[in-house]
């Protein structure tokens, strides 16, 4: 890495960009696909996506903690110090602020960085660089200034690791501009998703789910295909329906879907959405399925207040009350820190049941605390 820099330096090349000639990301094809061909879980996902942009850009490089030796805290990283060697997949020090300032100026001089964080929560201790440094730069700059750099790892809640190392990031990073962020569910997702994000020219924080890294799910032939990616800014519709719509990201669009199963049993028709998007939010799809649906549920594991489902609710309201049959459901997390003990944990996070009643009050079809009693 570090001979790279120094050859463009030395050079004189330099990664600014003339005002109005910004490099823009590689087309993204946005198809259905049919026929799965394999099953592999999203580590793997992340891992092939990683290895085949290494592959074809040499400006792409690897940083983090335990990246490269110990082949990454959950394995994304696998092989790839041994084929790309130590510039390229580099083990930093316990240091989340000097590593991601390292990545961002890496980033200033035409490299493209994959910042990896242990888990999200970490990287508040680098929040300056991601939002003053990499966000803001371009509009500062007056577009003359590109910043290809990507911020991926583990976010939300994991499992009996305390309120440190369970919170859910996309609505802090979602609120500003200059960032963009996505949130994979499945291992389409992962390898789309963190394609797409290495090939843009702007900042794009990825935010993983830990407890989805062994997860497995079926992909097709094209979504292997090396030139495979997703747009950024648009969701999956993973279920039709048409008397409720569902909207979720990362490991809530497995419970969305599964709420969805048992609502069908009892007659009710749920679409289920997964955004992968977080900014740009694809409003356009939400806003059609709630226009044929006339009712919404969001779910997320973050905060309610000022939370991701808070934003879908409000553009809703704005661009389609006139359709809305019912109130608007929100499911989030509980408003407290993530307790550590298993069964205070599992109420601090939204279930598959939280999902079923919301949509059944959606759609009047909620029990009566009379008839219950």
């Amino acid at each position: 890495m570090w001979g790279v820099i120094r050859q463009k330096m030395s050079t004189g090349s330099s990664s600014v960009l003339v005002l109005g000639q910004r490099i823009r990301p590689a087309a993204c094809a946005f198809r259905n696909y049919s026929s799965p061909a394999k099953e592999i879980n999203v580590r793997e996902a992340l891992n092939s996506a990683l290895d085949e942009e290494m592959s074809a850009d040499p400006t792409v490089f690897l940083m983090g903690e335990e990246v490269g030796e110990y082949q990454g805290a959950y394995k994304i990283s696998k092989g790839l110090l041994d084929k790309y060697g130590p510039e390229r997949v580099l083990d930093t020090p316990i240091t989340e602020a000097g590593f991601t300032g390292i990545g961002v100026g890496a980033a200033y001089h035409g490299l493209k960085p994959v910042v990896e964080f242990m888990t999200f929560n970490f990287s508040m201790q680098a929040i300056d660089h991601i939002i003053n440094s990499a966000a803001k730069s371009n509009y500062m700059s007056a577009g003359q200034l590109s910043v290809p750099i990507v911020f991926r790892g583990p976010n939300g809640a994991a499992a009996g690791v305390g309120a440190q190392h369970s919170q859910c990031y996309a609505s802090w990073y979602a609120s500003c501009p200059g960032l963009k962020v996505v949130a994979p569910y499945s291992s389409e997702d992962a390898r789309g998703l963190l394609k797409a994000a290495i090939r843009d020219p702007d900042p794009v924080v990825v935010l993983e789910n830990e407890l989805l890294y062994g997860e497995s799910f079926p992909v097709s032939a094209e979504v292997l295909d090396s030139s495979f990616c997703l747009p950024i800014g648009k969701a999956k519709i993973e279920r039709e329906g048409k008397d409720v719509t569902i909207t979720a990201f990362s490991k809530m669009v497995g419970y969305a879907i599964k709420a969805a199963e048992i609502l069908a049993k009892e007659g009710i028709s749920a679409e289920v959405i997964n955004l992968r998007s977080i900014r740009p939010l694809d409003r356009a799809t939400i806003n059609a399925s709630v226009r044929k649906t006339n009712r919404l549920v969001t779910v997320e594991e973050g905060f309610p207040q000022h939370g991701v489902g808070a934003e879908i609710c409000t553009s809703v309201i704005e661009d389609s009350f006139g359709y809305l049959d019912a109130p608007v459901e929100r499911i989030a997390g509980a408003d407290v820190p993530m307790p550590y003990a298993a069964n205070l944990e599992r109420l601090a996070v939204p279930q598959i049941e939280d999902i079923v009643r919301a949509a059944k009050r959606a759609c009047y079809r909620a029990e009566s605390v009379a008839s219950t009693a």
